[in-house]
């Protein structure tokens, strides 16, 4: 499955939104330094859709604040 989300490095305040079925808006309160605000965004995409960490995935935007992410059905034991 993918999702695209829409990233806020540097917030004051952490936050995701559902913006439709699979497209999010994530504030996250990490820099877009060292890959932090992505590990942030994998990690809060992950407990979103109740998977591990390591499922979920991006594919594209790495270094932009418009990324698409793949989740794998690896379910949380």
């Amino acid at each position: 499955m993918y999702v695209r989300v829409r990233v806020t490095p540097s917030a004051k305040q952490e936050k995701i939104v559902k913006k439709k079925e699979l497209e999010y808006e994530i504030s996250v309160r990490e820099k877009a330094k060292l890959n932090m605000a992505n590990w942030r965004v994998r990690a809060l995409i992950a407990r979103e859709f109740k998977v591990s960490d390591d499922a979920v995935r991006i594919v594209n935007g790495h270094h932009s604040g418009v990324k698409l992410l793949r989740i794998e059905n690896k379910k949380i034991e």
